[in-house]
Formats: C-alpha cells, structure tokens, sequence
C-alpha cells in the first residue's frame, strides 16, 4: 500500500497481456480497500496511453508521485499503459521491431482495452493521453470500435502537426527529430532515444517513420493505406475532450498547433482548450514535461483534471 500526495492510500499492480510475440504491460492503480474518496464515479476505468520516446512512467514515479495514483487516491481504477518494446513491456524495441503505428492501433489498444473490460466489464471508461498518446487515442476512435463507452477524454500537449515555426522547434525538431532522429535510425536500425538522451524510451524504425510523417504532412492519412484519419474524426460525435497543454510549451505542445488539432478532429466536437500558465490563473507556465510532472502539478493542474472527470462521469449532463 502507498500514499499519495493527499495522503490517500492507493495500490498498484502490474497486468501483461500478449499480442503475438509481444507482452504488452498495464499497471494498475486503485485506492486501497477501504480508503475513501472523494468526487468520483468509484472505480470507473481511466485509460493512460504515454508519447513518443518515453513510456507509462510520465504518469506515475516509483515514490507514488503522478497523475496516475492521484486519481487512484480519488477512486478512480487506473489502467497505465506500456506501448509495445517501452517500459516493462517486451520484448524491447531493437533492430528487429518491424512494426509502426498501425499494429499499436489495430492489435495492441484492443488487448489492452479488452483486459481492462475483462477486469472492470463494459464500464464507461475515460481516456487519456500524453503528446503524441492523444493522437494514438484519436487514431484509433477515427478507426476501431472502442470495447467499451468512452465518457472523456483528456490530453496533455497533444497535437499532430508541428505547424509553428521558432528558433527552438528548428533545433528540436528540425535538427535533433528529424535530421539526427533519421540518421541514428538508419545507423541503428532503430531510434536509440535513450542512448542519446532524446527521450525516456527508444521508437522502432517504423513507428519513428510513421510519426514523423504524421508530425510534418498537412493531411492526416494512414502511410499503408491512405486512410483519412481527420476526415473519419469529423464525421462522428467524439466524447467531451479537455486539451491541456503549458504555456511554455513553444514547441511540442504549441497552443497553436494544440488548437489545430482540435480543429482537425472538428469545429463542432465537445472539446475544451486550456493553457496552463500564470496569465490563466495557474502557479506557474508549464512545458511539455512538467504539466504533469512538476512538484505543484498536483494541487495545481491536477484538479483541473479531476474536474473535467466529475463533469463527464455517467449520468451526468
């Protein structure tokens, strides 16, 4: 048993679950029996889905700190995922990972979806994503039948296109991303994002290939098969959806680039822009990483969070 920064006792657990040769891994967050909480729908199923070049552990620390055991601590069942070769999932991305982003949405969100309904049943879930997870998240609802009715979704610094141009989105992402990010690839067979110190977690060939087409082209379409993901988006009502991203996120979460996305996914869709940073009422101006992972995230963006949990939890509206 841990204790959260609300000193609200929580438990974690991890599940695999196997998609070929692959071992998929989902760690579990809930409140300890017996503990109370507050403002939630008890125990409805929150979906975690991390970015590029990192891994479920920007939602969760080995302290019990993060979004993750926060919201156990107020009732929610939390489900973090490890996409395939990150985190404790395996086998780890090598030379010899030949698959993209297609086998994540077609082979590995289903597993991980259907485990969470074999263990909560068809509950209403909500969903969340961190950068590049929020794409994956809307990719797949574009594309595949969730298992289960999704009341929310939540995402922080996410976009799809890097459309703004800046003296720092030229080093970051015009020099390390792509130019440096295509070389080491080639030269490795894989992104080596860690041993470069890039990111928390390496990419295979194929998915880094695949997301940096998707970052750059105006137009959202599957690189296999030509499949128009935003044009599928604006055709559906999509559930409520919270876009966070820092104010001093100039570049991976441009509020800009984070307002085109939700245009993309349509003008008329339930969404909500929040900028977090001093001029919007929050203790600090936020980046990429520490929306979620700074000391004060949890009395100060996390709240904002649960909130738009509670206003869209089932019955409610």
């Amino acid at each position: 048993m841990h204790t959260n920064t609300s000193s609200r006792p929580f438990t974690s657990e991890s599940h695999f679950v196997a998609v070929g040769q692959q071992r998929l891994h989902l760690k579990r967050f809930t409140a300890a029996p017996g503990s109370s909480s507050e403002g939630a729908s008890p125990g409805q199923p929150v979906f975690l889905v991390h970015g590029s070049i990192e891994n479920g552990q920007i939602f969760y620390s080995a302290s019990g700190k993060g979004l993750a055991p926060w919201l156990a601590g107020r009732g929610y069942d939390v489900f973090v995922a490890d996409l395939r070769g990150r985190g404790n999932s395996s086998p780890r991305v090598s030379a010899r990972a030949g698959w993209g982003l297609r086998e994540i949405l077609e082979e590995d969100f289903p597993a991980m979806l259907q485990e969470i309904v074999r263990l909560r049943g068809g509950l209403p879930q909500h969903w969340m994503g961190h950068s590049w997870g929020g794409v994956l998240l809307l990719a797949y609802l574009a594309r595949w039948q969730a298992p289960a009715p999704v009341s929310s979704l939540s995402f922080f610094g996410t976009k799809r296109r890097l459309g703004v141009w800046n003296p720092k989105k030229a080093l970051m992402v015009d020099g390390a991303w792509s130019a440096m990010g295509e070389a080491l690839t080639r030269l490795y067979g894989y992104l080596p994002a860690r041993k470069w110190k890039m990111g928390s977690d390496d990419e295979s060939a194929r998915s880094y290939r695949e997301t940096h087409r998707w970052v750059v082209e105006k137009e959202w379409r599957d690189s296999r098969d030509g499949f128009d993901y935003g044009q599928a988006l604006r055709q559906q009502a999509l559930p409520p959806a919270l876009y966070l991203t820092g104010a001093s996120d100039t570049v991976l979460g441009h509020p800009i680039d984070v307002h085109r996305l939700m245009q993309e996914t349509g003008i008329d869709q339930p969404n909500q822009l929040v900028v977090a940073g001093k001029a919007t009422g929050f203790r600090h101006d936020y980046g990429h990483i520490d929306l979620l992972t700074h000391a004060d995230a949890p009395a100060d963006v996390y709240p904002r969070v649960a909130a738009w949990l509670e206003d869209n939890r089932p019955g409610q509206g």
